[in-house]
């Protein structure tokens, strides 16, 4: 039997929903709109959304809700997948353009995870909005942490000005990179990991061990005469998030260096690309790899006649060593990985560092490099003149060059 709904009761229904509505949130509210609909039988549903304005499809929602054996549990307001979809969801190039933008200005820590970016939210908001993005600065915020960047103060440690052509080569070097990629050839960031002493020495970091019984070390970090120190020589592939690690017993010399990009080439390179014809490298101005070492420009050259590749090098400016890629992209999980650990034996050094693997797909080979290198090789202008093949870049031919395969004989 219908239930006639008069003004009066109209009225009754609003006063009630007017009473209540400001402590209800969007469940409470549709909840208590379809209890009372049920209550008026046939017309309630049309008198509630008449009294309170509430939509009949959401009265319809609520009185299904409370019929259905399975309700809501806790503070859960709506159903799995219900709501608005995220920017993410909705804009699938909105994540790709924002690392797009952040890529070129970022730095880190080697023995730290967290990047961050030196454009200000606002700047990356403006930015996004011209490639046709609808997006907030509060957005980009959220979304920058949600990839790991993090906003940072300025730390003094900076001794003499910046070259002026810094955010040129930074520019100059992505821009290559870029190119390198679009090519499918190998794109690598090089450089040696800080020292480490062999032997039961403390290892910064904490580590799950039985409560009251930690690992115990020595309490002096002299180096041990037989076991001595290791120099880790990384190769990351910037493209396939992969990486090569040379553990060095010896001094970390050009040679040294060199070596490991070989052994990267014939373990992992060769067969990753064997139709490239050339090869980049990103790699500090100073350490073995400098761009004032004759003798890294001369193992190149050795090492391109070898495999009959083109080696694309360019240096990052002085100063601007965190900004190599390797230093946030392997070395610090490296450091994550084997924190709290004593490195005992150079066989632990090369296991921790070939587990190291991140959620993103991260993995490392690595391998015990037992050669000796020499210390103090000279090498004259005149024989890099001689020996190399070297095609300079007319930007900063000092920072960027090729160096080309000898013809063979």
């Amino acid at each position: 039997m219908a239930v006639i709904i008069n003004e009066d009761k109209m009225l009754s229904i609003r006063s009630k929903y007017n009473r209540l509505s400001f402590c209800l949130n969007e469940r409470s509210r549709r909840l208590w709109c379809a209890s009372e609909a049920e209550s008026y039988g046939y017309g309630g549903i049309k008198a509630v959304f008449l009294a309170t304005g509430v939509a009949e499809s959401t009265i319809i929602r609520g009185i299904k809700e409370l019929s259905s054996p399975s309700k809501l549990s806790g503070d859960s307001i709506r159903h799995p997948g219900g709501g608005r979809k995220t920017l993410q969801n909705t804009d699938n190039n909105l994540l790709s353009d924002l690392e797009e933008l952040v890529s070129p200005a970022t730095c880190g820590s080697p023995e730290s995870s967290l990047i961050w970016s030196s454009k200000s939210t606002r700047k990356l908001r403006d930015e996004l909005v011209t490639k046709c993005h609808t997006i907030s600065q509060k957005t980009v915020y959220n979304l920058l942490t949600s990839l790991d960047y993090s906003l940072q103060a300025n730390r003094k440690t900076k001794e003499k000005a910046d070259d002026p052509d810094r955010d040129a080569q930074f520019n100059y070097i992505t821009t290559n990179v870029t190119l390198f990629h679009k090519k499918n050839d190998p794109v690598l960031s090089v450089d040696t990991k800080k020292k480490e002493n062999i032997g039961e020495y403390k290892n910064n970091g904490r580590e799950y061990c039985p409560k009251g019984k930690p690992v115990e070390v020595k309490g002096h970090d002299f180096v041990d005469k037989n076991l001595g120190k290791v120099a880790p020589y990384g190769v990351y592939d910037i493209g396939q998030n992969k990486g090569w690690v040379s553990v060095g017993i010896s001094s970390d010399t050009a040679e040294f260096a060199v070596n490991a990009i070989r052994s990267w080439w014939y373990n992992m390179g060769n067969k990753l690309y064997h139709n490239s014809k050339r090869i980049m490298i990103t790699a500090d101005c100073g350490g073995s790899n400098g761009y004032r070492v004759r003798l890294w420009k001369i193992e190149l050259q050795k090492l391109a006649n070898e495999i009959n590749k083109e080696i694309h090098v360019f240096h990052f400016p002085p100063g601007t060593s965190k900004w190599n890629k390797i230093e946030h992209k392997m070395f610090s999980y490296i450091s994550q990985n084997w924190r709290g650990r004593p490195l005992i034996s150079r066989e632990t050094v090369v296991k921790l560092i070939a587990g190291t693997t991140t959620r993103k797909g991260l993995k490392i080979k690595a391998m015990l490099d037992n050669n000796i290198y020499k210390t103090g090789i000279k090498i004259t202008k005149s024989r890099v003149a001689q020996e190399c093949n070297i095609l300079r870049h007319a930007f900063r031919g000092d920072w960027n060059y090729n160096i080309l395969p000898n013809k063979q004989p």
